[in-house]
């Protein structure tokens, strides 16, 4: 498949910021008035006057400088269909309250507005089923409030996501199902009452007393005076008696069953391999390349232990199937079995895991990256974020296709890239890939990954960190020079024991000295990105140790400070005379973004029109001269996939990013037209 088919079909859909940004608040209120019924109360709202200025301000809205902050419509009798459109163009809205009116149908799309903080549209007539991962992308949300309405179905479990939520209010709807274990230790409201929710109350809930949970007849626990037994059923009626009566009759025939099948199973426990729960063991890498030694142009090195004999059941084949859960099916539906069958290489080491390139039977090529250190939450809690950033839908965002969870590791599927990554044909490859990187094609790139940094931003508004782990080997580049950012959104995810060293992010100034993490530590990260794209040379910011690399902040500052920023740029694009103004545009730009003052530093909207307003003048393009430096290269950086440090003379690769799995480095000069070893590699899993 090439890159120009898959392109076309993984990025069909392509999601620019919106018309929000050119609609001003008193438009799209004006928008939003049009879509109610009944509006006389809102007679305050009439063109040609501003919504927060003027001696008439409109009634129902909270204002802040100026700024619509607040949806107040309370008591008004509006009905009619919310125009969610009308409310995303007001972006300063963090707080919407419609009690007490008369809408109907199913919950409005709220969620698409990630950052609110407060939604109250108690006392409607609301009604249908809220879909389990509605609250997603709404983790700002500290006041949730759904009281007096007619909604049916289980209470969605993306609220256990809502981290920073106080108050809980679902009394008096018709919800069904088990209370979900939300486990959040701000909530200080909750009510629960008056539905018809079953089992047992959570532990995590029990501090709310019977009250918030009234009302629904199949709730048992002491907050209500009834007792539960492991399986939440109330020990107080016959019938609950009868059931476990049952209960314990069919346990003890399963134990007996299960007894005979182990002693059965016993002896074929050599030949049995249960790959659900042995994947690393499986895992069998062949190396073999030109420069290997005569005689061991086919060596081998075992990952585990070596197979286990070939027989499967269709059940396991069933269960491996079930285990790999696809959240983007935009490459087609696949299991653990399509990858067991299929042809793969390993493609490099990085700050999260390795990665490997696999090609499946029906010619779909995917990278899938082993992650150790991301136990952060739960299985359910994992299922809700992967798929959340597998709904991404951007040209310079590369989601997720699916993952696979297990307690010690995690798979996690993407599109294959075959051009590799920013860093590899930045600092790896001096033939032809890095002499296309001329001026234009450098400001291309460095647009799109904000545009794409931006959507982040918006999409992923609750993190803290929306990226975290911006640098040119987590930038994918299409062979038109589009980047694809990836690995982002993976803060919520990883061990807080080891999310410090394995996220670019938290190396920005802020977070080093003061553990300071916010969305402008991604700023720092572009400004770092921006000045290796123009300066053409590894960042020590990059290293843990910082031996090697150069320090791309302190020579582009140096250079201003002294007025020679024409020497500082990358000889391939130093001969581009004509757009010499622009360069040195963008190199203030990159200071800017990597001020380590955070106060003084950009924010990501800031940031991206002063990069939208950078253009090619002059058509002029990167020469092609020679350096005399020699660079390190270690077999991980062929595909991109890997991080690889330029190294200097005071160190070595291994030195900068540790031990690497593979044996040995190559050097080559970075002169046009000079290759790189082509080792072939294979992987398979049995």
């Amino acid at each position: 498949m090439t890159l120009a088919s898959s392109s076309v079909f993984f990025f069909t859909v392509v999601l620019l910021f919106p018309f929000s940004f050119s609609m001003s608040d008193s438009e799209a209120l004006l928008k939003l008035k049009q879509s109610f019924t009944n509006t006389n109360a809102l007679d305050s709202w009439e063109p040609g006057s501003g919504p927060c200025s003027g001696d008439k301000e409109w009634g129902g809205l909270v204002c802040f400088n100026g700024i619509v902050t607040g949806l107040h419509l309370v008591g008004m009798g509006l009905s009619g269909k919310i125009d969610v459109e009308a409310l995303i163009a007001i972006t300063g809205l963090r707080t919407i309250s419609i009690v007490n009116n008369s809408f109907s149908g199913s919950i409005p799309e709220f969620n698409r507005l990630g950052a609110l903080k407060a939604i109250f549209i108690s006392g409607n007539q609301f009604s249908g089923e809220i879909p389990p991962d509605y609250f997603v992308r709404m983790a700002s949300l500290k006041k949730l409030w759904l009281s007096d309405n007619k909604f049916t179905g289980a209470i969605p479990l993306s609220i256990q996501l809502l981290s920073h939520l106080i108050e809980l209010h679902l009394e008096n709807n018709q919800f069904t199902g088990t209370i979900p274990d939300f486990n959040l230790p701000t909530l200080k409201s909750l009510n629960l009452s008056n539905n018809k929710l079953k089992g047992a109350i959570p532990d995590s809930l029990s501090k709310f007393g019977g009250s918030a949970f009234a009302g629904n007849a199949g709730l048992c626990g002491e907050e209500l005076g009834n007792g539960c037994n492991d399986h939440g059923i109330d020990l107080g009626t016959d019938r609950s008696r009868k059931a476990i009566a049952v209960i314990i009759s069919v346990a003890v025939v399963i134990i007996s069953l299960l007894i005979i099948v182990v002693f059965l199973m016993r002896r074929r426990k050599e030949e049995e391999f249960d790959v659900l729960e042995n994947v690393d063991e499986s895992v069998e890498v062949r190396i073999s390349g030109s420069s290997r030694k005569e005689g061991s142009s086919t060596s081998r090195r075992a990952i585990g232990s070596s197979r286990r004999g070939s027989n499967r059941s269709s059940q396991v084949k069933s269960s491996m199937k079930e285990d790999m859960v696809v959240v983007n099916e935009e490459k087609g539906i696949f299991g653990m079995s399509d990858l067991m069958k299929a042809a793969a290489e390993v493609l490099g080491t990085g700050s999260l895991g390795s990665a490997y390139k696999a090609v499946m039977a029906t010619g779909i090529a995917v990278v899938v990256k082993r992650m150790k250190e991301m136990n952060r939450v739960s299985k359910e809690g994992f299922d809700l974020e992967l798929r959340r950033l597998g709904s991404l839908q951007h040209p310079n965002v590369l989601n997720p296709l699916g993952y696979h969870f297990r307690k010690e590791e995690k798979l996690i599927i993407y599109e294959y890239i075959p051009k590799g990554s920013l860093l590899f044909v930045l600092h790896g490859d001096r033939g032809p890939s890095h002499a296309e990187l001329n001026w234009p094609a450098r400001l291309k790139i460095v647009q799109g990954i904000a545009r794409g940094l931006g959507y982040l931003h918006t999409e992923l508004a609750s993190l803290d960190l929306p990226h975290g782990n911006l640098k040119s080997s987590n930038i994918l580049l299409t062979f038109d020079h589009d980047p694809l950012l990836s690995d982002y959104g993976y803060s919520p995810l990883i061990s807080v024991s080891f999310v410090s060293q394995a996220l670019f992010a938290y190396r920005a100034p802020e977070a080093v000295r003061d553990n300071q993490i916010s969305p402008k530590c991604d700023v720092y990260c572009l400004g770092i990105v921006i000045l290796e794209i123009l300066i053409g040379k590894f960042p020590t910011q990059y290293l843990n140790n910082s031996k090697g690399g150069t320090d791309v902040v302190e020579w582009a500052v140096s250079a201003i400070a002294d007025g020679r920023e024409a020497e500082v740029f990358d000889p391939e694009i130093a001969s581009s005379i004509n757009s010499m103004e622009e360069m040195v545009k963008l190199l203030h730009i990159g200071v800017a973004c990597a001020e380590s003052n955070p106060e003084q530093r950009p924010d990501i909207k800031e940031a991206i029109r002063r990069i939208e307003e950078i253009h090619v003048e002059g058509g002029g393009s990167g020469g092609g001269a020679s350096h005399d430096r020699t660079i390190q290269v270690l077999p991980s950086l062929r595909d991109g996939y890997g991080e690889v440090p330029v190294a200097g003379p005071q160190s070595s690769p291994r030195e900068a990013y540790g031990e690497i799995s593979l044996n040995g480095s190559d050097s080559l000069e970075e002169n046009p037209g000079a290759g790189h070893r082509n080792d072939n590699f294979s992987f398979s899993i049995s």
